[in-house]
């Protein structure tokens, strides 16, 4: 029996874990070197916020438009094909930027760029959670730690390259050839496809189209877990430099905590959750993660304040991989499922600032950001049950 499975490819690797890691620490490190060189494109190209902002909604829809079709890929092929292909894909197409010579071009190049970070968006959670089945233990947070990691790495790298006089295609090149080399090996030591390879929709999904209750519940609590996110990461140097005085450095120190210790949670997130089960994790997570946002809104002071963001992202840390691990578990079809929910966290974290800016001209940042507390804590209290 131990030939036979080892024939098919099926037989759990110990390496498999790291290798699922993998390419998220690749889409990190690539969406934050894209990232950093954002200014640089709209220099190059002379755009104006409005254009940018304009061309920018095409890697968004694009990337939803992915998300959909990941999901009967990975039924038919497999994660780790989806997988192997995607992530070796993401990286080659950073110095395309460099060589876009119009405003033509430039907009292909999101479009493609945004599908195929859709289409390893839905088909590494789902891989991630086919080696979580085959060797029955926790990689989830283990994994979304690794995109972390990866991001905070791209930051500083793309920092310094610009601080170098790097131009950006030999930036580019550079993180494409070094991401392209780490992910190669990787995707050999990935689980065969057949390990996830399924059929047709569970009767439900085909009714539904996908679309069930408890991925909609999901969906929804990721999606406002993810708003949260985007409005520390976009609102909260605002809201510490404008409103509790803080220099634009001490401003700084919110969104750092809130992503050191989100990068901390995940780290020893899977090892909470084989201890404590996820219904325990994720009830005292949202818990923290709802009195560090409300520390945060009421402090009478910045470094009070800076001490709730990191609360903050402690406690939302482990809940966006549970989710994901929690429906791609109790689906016939992982990706399919995860593509739906990932579909709408996906929109969270892109509309969530924008909203919370517009509530903020009208009712002001501190009264926004306290709504957005009560609306966390209602969310979590009934989203989280289900898991």
């Amino acid at each position: 029996m131990i030939e036979t499975t080892r024939a098919t490819g099926l037989l759990p690797d110990r390496r498999a874990p790291w290798m699922a890691a993998v390419p998220f620490l690749v889409t990190g490190m690539v969406l934050a070197s894209y990232f950093v060189r954002i200014p640089s494109m709209k220099l190059q190209f002379g755009l104006s916020d409005g254009q940018l902002g304009l061309l920018f909604t095409l890697p968004i829809l694009s990337a939803l438009v992915a998300m959909q079709l990941t999901g009967r890929l990975v039924a038919r092929h497999g994660s780790a094909p989806v997988v192997r292909a995607a992530v070796i894909a993401l990286p080659l197409l950073l110095p395309c930027y460099a060589l876009a010579g119009d405003l033509v071009w430039f907009g292909v190049v999101l479009v493609l760029f945004g599908a195929v970070d859709g289409v390893i968006d839905v088909s590494m959670n789902a891989h991630a959670i086919t080696v979580e089945r085959t060797l029955k233990r926790h990689v989830m947070n283990s994994c979304h730690a690794a995109w972390s990691i990866g991001a905070a790495i791209g930051s500083v790298l793309g920092g310094l390259s610009l601080k170098a006089g790097l131009t950006m295609g030999q930036h580019f090149t550079l993180v494409a050839v070094a991401m392209v080399a780490l992910a190669v090996p990787a995707g050999r030591g990935m689980l065969s496809g057949r390990a996830d390879r399924t059929g047709a929709r569970a009767p439900e999904e085909r009714a539904r189209g996908g679309w069930t209750a408890r991925v909609l519940v999901f969906g929804l609590t990721g999606t406002v877990v993810l708003v949260v996110s985007g409005a520390v990461g976009n609102w909260s140097g605002i809201f510490l430099h404008e409103h509790l005085g803080a220099t634009l450095a001490a401003a700084s120190l919110g969104y750092v905590g809130f992503s050191v210790c989100e990068a901390g949670g995940r780290l020893v997130g899977d090892r909470l959750h084989e201890r404590y089960g996820p219904a325990r994790l994720v009830r005292w997570s949202g818990v923290i993660a709802v009195a560090g946002f409300a520390l945060a809104v009421a402090a009478p002071v910045a470094w009070l304040s800076i001490a709730g963001f990191a609360l903050v992202g402690l406690g939302l840390s482990v809940l966006v991989p549970i989710i994901f691990s929690s429906i791609g578990h109790g689906a016939d079809n992982p990706a399919s499922a995860l593509a739906k929910v990932n579909t709408l966290t996906y929109s969270g974290l892109l509309i969530g600032p924008v909203l919370v800016g517009w509530f903020a001209d009208a009712a002001g940042l501190t009264t926004t950001l306290a709504g957005l507390v009560a609306l966390t804590a209602v969310t979590l209290a009934i989203g989280l049950r289900r898991i």
